[in-house]
């Protein structure tokens, strides 16, 4: 049973950045995806990046690309989400996921297998 446990929400004026820590823990396959996923009040959860663990190129929602930046530590079982440039618009909690037995970053919640808990990001104008 794969764990996540999210760490680096908070509260930060718009423009400003912050940086989201997912550490993963009773993983048993090499081979998966992890991602970052989010849901506003009153929202559907929706696709943030996601990056593999065979390396290549991590995807990213078209509303994130360019601020926002995920990379993985396979030596600490850690992703992170750099978030830059953040904007009210990006208020949701966030929640770290992970694909067991997976190559191909997926954008669908239904594609992952464990999720964390969810930390909260409130960016105010």
């Amino acid at each position: 049973q794969v764990q996540l446990e999210e760490s680096g929400g908070g509260s930060v004026q718009a423009g400003g950045s912050l940086r989201l820590s997912c550490v993963a823990s009773g993983r048993v396959f090499s081979s998966y995806v992890m991602g970052w996923f989010r849901q506003a009040p009153g929202k559907e959860r929706e696709f943030v990046a996601g990056i593999s663990a065979s390396g290549g190129i991590p995807t990213y929602a078209d509303s994130v690309k360019g601020r926002f930046t995920i990379s993985g530590d396979n030596a600490k079982n850690t992703v992170y989400l750099q978030m830059n440039s953040l904007k009210p618009e990006d208020t949701a909690i966030y929640y770290c996921t992970e694909a067991q037995g997976r190559w191909v970053v997926g954008t669908e919640v239904g594609e992952y297998d464990y999720w964390g808990q969810g930390t909260q990001v409130i960016v105010s104008s």
